[in-house]
């Protein structure tokens, strides 16, 4: 008999890439996704769509017949004035979905946090076992993904089968929104990066992690958490392999933090009040004055999770890219 996955988030960067690789691996899917949500991420796509709400109270009935669950959807913004939302969506809306997984008697949930709840190890590399306390976390959505990835502990508690993944900073095809990664690839196509922060992240071809999803499915432990990443590179080093791959050229000088902090916070707390639409987010630009690097030697030894070169990623992002926006 064909397993059904159920999936959440499907329409986004990860989840769609997740949808490709069940598909690969043979599964039926089922999608639950907005009404309001763009599908152009599922067009052409052998599976079952259907409408709804993370908080819906009937969730359960959608879920219906399915085995497994993905619960990749969560509320992203660092806006502060969207703080209610990620709370509402990414902790309430978690604990609706797991609820519902049980009630439906949905075998193993993979629940899709980030290396955001984790958090930052000042001078190092954070591993599984790292946990910065929640009020050194900057910004809502950060402590939204800490307080959601509580709530799949308290399910795992509660004798529910839930595997946690930390995704890192994904690279690849069908970043639609953009993420803030591809935001960075799209802005230096656009040759609209004359400047850098100097910052570092963790890097992971976005497949990579769809496939550390199923991977976790197969041979995680219920109740741990699995780093999915790759490769630790300063913002400059990246900016440098944009430039290799298409030869443009890769911006040579840093900007001061303290100078795109004050426009922020200006945008934040003074012109949004006004009306005025911000163009800094005050946390995105407070992240980077950190160096968010990971540890995923865990997710390799145990799931056998690939580590495809950064480069790949990197030239199938801008070729996807070119085809989807105007450059």
């Amino acid at each position: 008999m064909t397993k059904k996955a159920f999936v959440t988030g499907g329409t986004g960067f990860i989840g769609a890439n997740i949808v490709r690789s069940l598909l690969q691996e043979g599964y039926a899917v089922r999608a639950l996704v907005r009404p309001s949500s763009r599908l152009d991420n599922l067009q052409n796509l052998d599976i079952e769509i259907v409408k709804g709400d993370l908080k819906d109270p009937d969730l359960w009935q959608q879920m219906l017949g399915c085995q497994v669950l993905f619960h990749v959807a969560a509320h992203y913004s660092l806006w502060q004035a969207d703080r209610d939302l990620l709370y509402s969506h990414n902790v309430l809306g978690t604990k609706n979905v797991l609820a519902a997984a049980r009630q439906a008697k949905i075998d193993r949930t993979i629940y899709t946090s980030s290396v955001a709840a984790i958090g930052v190890k000042e001078g190092g590399v954070a591993d599984e076992t790292y946990q910065s306390a929640i009020d050194k976390l900057i910004g809502h959505y950060k402590k939204s993904k800490y307080l959601a990835e509580q709530v799949a502990m308290q399910a795992v508690k509660d004798g529910q089968d839930v595997v946690i993944v930390n995704p890192s900073s994904p690279i690849g095809p069908f970043d639609i929104k953009p993420t803030p990664t591809g935001d960075i690839i799209l802005r230096f196509l656009r040759r609209q990066m004359p400047f850098y922060l100097n910052t570092g992240l963790n890097f992971i071809d976005v497949r990579d992690v769809a496939r550390g999803h199923l991977l976790a499915l197969e041979k995680g432990k219920t109740g741990e958490r699995y780093i999915l990443g790759h490769q630790n590179l300063t913002l400059k080093q990246l900016l440098d392999k944009l430039s290799e791959i298409t030869g443009l050229p890769a911006p040579q000088n840093t900007v001061p933090a303290w100078l795109p902090l004050s426009v922020a916070w200006i945008d934040e707390q003074i012109l949004a009040p006004l009306g005025k639409a911000p163009s800094v987010p005050l946390d995105g630009v407070r992240m980077a004055t950190q160096t968010m690097y990971y540890d995923p030697s865990k997710a390799v030894r145990e799931l056998g999770l690939p580590q495809t070169a950064i480069e790949t990623a990197l030239k199938d992002a801008v070729a996807w890219f070119k085809n989807n926006f105007k450059l």
